[in-house]
């Protein structure tokens, strides 16, 4: 099996480019075969990938953009739904093929994988836990990570208002010390102690 991503070589959209290279380089990381076609250069490959995205995943204009994803034959998704899939950990799925030796079962429905409503058990890599358990895991961390933030904020808090106030009574000290004298002050000579004692 071959997955068959169709491409736009010469796309002047940096966020169609962009798509490209993160499905590309994601296949590759994953050591998946595929082979490129690209629909620019290619009247033929333009023409297939167009006449076989089904009807329902195709944008308004009638015109699926790159990159498109297929199986041999068989539609697989664009990148959103390589994306989603990508996020799920269920990229083999996705695409139709057997996961590696040692990534667990995990019952995926057809639908996020080709458009199909009905359900069948594939196997997924999942990396050790479900999207469910892992989003579960990541809303208690960040609920971890906000609870020791605000008890760092309460302890710091009366820290704060204390240096507050004595920046206030550092402040006013200095204020009366450098208040301006008047003409009057300036114009008395000094008296010493000696005078005083007089």
């Amino acid at each position: 099996m071959v997955i068959k991503v169709f491409l736009a070589s010469s796309s002047g959209s940096t966020a169609i480019k962009k798509k490209q290279q993160d499905v590309l380089g994601f296949l590759e990381a994953l050591k998946v075969d595929y082979a490129p076609l690209d629909i620019a250069c290619n009247e033929d490959n333009r023409m297939w990938m167009r006449e076989n995205v089904p009807v329902e995943k195709k944008p308004t204009n009638g015109i699926p953009l790159p990159p498109q994803i297929f199986n041999e034959e068989s539609y697989c998704g664009d990148y959103e739904t390589f994306f989603d899939a990508k996020e799920d950990n269920a990229v083999y799925a996705f695409l139709g093929l057997p996961p590696p030796p040692g990534s667990k079962k995990r019952e995926v429905p057809m639908e996020e994988c080709n458009g199909d409503e009905h359900t069948e058990e594939v196997e997924a890599e999942v990396g050790g836990e479900t999207g469910e358990e892992a989003a579960e895991e990541k809303v208690a961390e960040e609920k971890e990570a906000v609870e020791d933030t605000e008890e760092s904020l309460e302890d710091t808090a009366p820290v704060k208002e204390e240096e507050a106030q004595e920046e206030v009574e550092d402040e006013e000290a200095k204020g009366e010390d450098d208040q301006p004298v008047s003409e009057e002050e300036e114009e008395a000579p000094e008296v010493t102690e000696e005078e005083e004692d007089e």
